[in-house]
């Protein structure tokens, strides 16, 4: 059920896509008047209008609905780890020595610890 509503959601997104492409702009009609071909639509004068517009509501109703069953049933489902299980490694190496971690060069000298302050005026 859930893929279903998945493959939905991306199949209305692209026709939502496509169908908002199809239409014309605010001010189309505008080019029309100066003998502008922007008056020869696919649909007839008022056809793209009314029927692009339906459409266009119609994919953007599906599309929230299906947002919506996607957000509600995603956030229930139980988050896995590949850490499930897993034991934490104690640290190795005395205290005050940095432990070593995978991955790094081993041998390394260990940085000077600081020396003691001293006193002002000697």
């Amino acid at each position: 059920m859930y893929t279903l509503i998945v493959i939905l959601h991306i199949v209305v997104s692209l026709a939502m896509i496509l169908i908002i492409l199809l239409q014309t702009g605010k001010g189309a009609d505008i080019g029309a008047v100066f003998g502008g071909g922007g008056s020869q639509t696919l649909f007839g004068s008022s056809g793209p209008t009314s029927f692009l517009g339906k459409l266009t509501a119609a994919a953007a109703i599906i599309f929230m609905c299906t947002s919506l069953f996607l957000a509600y049933f995603s956030g229930g489902r139980p988050a896995s780890s590949i850490m499930k299980g897993a034991e934490v490694p104690a640290m190795p190496g005395p205290v005050g020595q940095p432990a070593a971690l995978p991955g790094m060069p081993q041998g390394l000298p260990a940085a000077p610890a600081p020396s003691p302050p001293s006193a002002p005026g000697k």
